[in-house]
This record gives structure tokens, sequence and C-alpha cells, in this order.
């Protein structure tokens, strides 16, 4: 397992989270975060200001950016706020940032999948990359706006066509099914869900969220029926959370968690930090998807390293092998709504 072959530095856990946030950063970042004002743009929000790692945040949505930038920038940490909205103040927002988190678009309703945001989110998505790519090309670009599995490759192509495109520093945001399968692990061993580390492969939907419980740190092992209720629960994770707040939002909560740990996953690797891994969607010659989930180290320009999905059993790689087709229609609908647009 690429854990105990890298010793990876990677933060797993509130306790361990909040910790590198109170530590003393050697270079600060300004971060902006686009969503800034929706359901998982505030928490997460409000985490990033607790990092010492950002010396600025600018933040950004279409509307009530003052106040949520006004009522953050009352906590007594030392990242100072700034508040961007609406499209003409877009430009401003991200000149000089290093790392930019996208949360914005409309969030799943019952009975809704992640395509089903698509024709919304794909639009939103599309723009803001595009004033990525015009006014920050160097900043690490981290991808929450669903559906991610075409969000990605959307931003992709934008970047293509203002001629500025690294791969390297482009990422869709798994770090939520981690999470999940994490604790749900935790849950179910009777685990200190802080020492549980389970890599989650593939896409973020569905069927192509593909948990690599054969890898997990420390090792565990579940009969093969309670082995795909598991896995089944990871994947539909995020239905559970919808259906659970009936019609008032999806999962934000873990999501800016998630999204938090990811951003500060960044954060130390450009601040020189070894073994940063964490898992994350990416353009990747792995599988035959042109995009896809794996354990990556990060370094000082994004992706230092593609891990690679690793030695799989049998029922993983038939999760692999089951997945293909939903996750290459993900990303051929991305690349083609930019094309044809």
């Amino acid at each position: 397992m690429f854990s105990r072959i890298l010793r990876p530095r990677t933060v797993q856990n509130a306790s361990e989270l909040f910790r590198a946030f109170s530590s003393t950063a050697q270079n600060q970042a300004r971060v902006a975060v686009l969503g800034a004002s929706g359901g998982i743009g505030q928490p997460l929000a409000l985490l990033l200001k607790n990092n010492r790692n950002v010396s600025e945040l600018a933040l950004y949505d279409i509307l009530n950016t003052p106040g949520v930038a006004a009522d953050l920038s009352h906590c007594s940490t030392r990242a100072r706020v700034a508040a961007y909205n609406g499209p003409d103040q877009l430009a401003d927002c991200l000149k000089g940032c290093e790392v930019v988190v996208i949360p914005a678009g409309v969030p799943r309703k019952p009975g809704m999948t992640r395509d089903d945001l698509f024709n919304t989110n794909a639009s939103i998505v599309r723009d803001l990359a595009q004033a990525c790519a015009q006014n920050c090309p160097k900043a690490i670009i981290c991808i929450i706006a669903n559906p991610v599995n075409s969000t990605v490759p959307i931003a992709s192509e934008v970047y293509k066509k203002v001629g500025v495109y690294d791969p390297k520093r482009i990422f869709g945001v798994t770090t939520l099914d981690i999470v999940r399968a994490n604790t749900f692990i935790a849950e179910a061993k009777g685990l200190d869900v802080e020492q549980v580390n389970c890599p989650v492969i593939g896409g973020h939907a569905g069927a192509t969220i593909i948990p690599i419980i054969s890898q997990c740190s420390p090792p565990v092992s579940f009969p093969q029926e309670e082995r795909e209720k598991l896995t089944v629960r990871i994947q539909n994770a995020g239905t559970e959370v919808v259906e659970a707040k009936a019609g008032t939002g999806s999962a934000t909560l873990s999501m800016a968690f998630a999204g938090a740990r990811f951003a500060n996953s960044v954060l130390e690797a450009l601040n020189g930090v070894e073994g940063v891994v964490e898992c994350a969607y990416v353009k990747s010659d792995e599988t035959e998807a042109s995009y896809f989930s794996t354990p990556i180290l990060l370094g000082k320009t994004g992706l230092e390293k593609n891990l690679g999905l690793g030695k799989l059993v049998e029922y993983e790689a038939n999760l692999v092998k089951a997945a293909m087709g939903e996750l290459k229609g993900s990303i051929q609908k991305g690349e083609d709504f930019i094309h044809k647009n």
C-alpha cells in the first residue's frame, strides 16, 4: 500500500486538521473561494479563515458576499478577508491567488443525481475557469462543483482554449468520499476514526466511487456481503444526506470539512512539506478513462506524482471495470459542452 511505502503526511481528521491550522506557516497564500455565500462556501471559508497557511481569503459570489466577508472578518485569526460581489469583480478577486477553491453551483435535491446538475453547473464552472485561466493561470484549482466527473474536464478544456493548460494544477476534490469511507469503516470495526485511512479511487458519482478497502490502514477485512453493502453506502452517501435534509440541501458541512482538508494539503505542499498525499480526480493515464481519481503526491507545482491504483483485489478490479462506461461518458459530456459552447 502506498502509505506504507511513502509514509505520506496527509491530514485525515478533525483534530489533525485544526492542529495544522494552528501551526506556524512558512509562507502564506492568497486563497479564493468561488461560491463563498453558498451552503458549502460559508463553512469552507470559516475553516480556511482559521488556516495559518492563508494570508488573505478572497471571497466571491454573485450575491451576499459582503455580508459573509464582514461576518467572517470578525473572527480573530490572521487571515485577512476581502469580498468580491458579482461578475464585474471576479477578475480582481482572482489576481494574485495561489489556490482557488470552487464550491459554486446549485445543490442536489431529493431525486436528483449529480448529472441532473450538469446544465446549470457546467456553465458556472466554464465561466469561473475562464476567469481563473485569464487572471491566475498558475494557481492550483480545486473543483468541488458537481458533477466533478464532468466539471474537471470542462475546466481543463477552457484552460486549453486560453492556452495556459497545466494538468498538474487542476484537481477534482473527491476527499469527501475518503472522509466517508474512513468514518464508516471506523464505525463498522470499532476503530479510532482518526487512525483510519482508506483510499477511494475512480470518480465522484455513484458507481464511479470505488473504495479500496484492501489498501486501508490499519488493515481491515469484511465478509463479502458486508463489504458490498459498505461499498454501496459509501457510493450513495451523498444521497443519504440529501434525503435526510428532505429538500433543504445536500452535503454542505461534511463537504466543507473535506474541501478544507484538501486545500490545506495543497497549501502544505506549496510550503515545501514533503510526502503530502491525497486522492484527487485528475488528468490520468492510469486507466482507459482520461480522468481518474487515485492517490497523488502533492508538491510545489501541484501534482508531483500519480501513485496509481496500487494492487487491487478481484472485487475492486471489477468495480473499476464497471465504472468505466459511466466515467468516460461523463468526461466526454464535459468536453463536448465546451466544444459546442
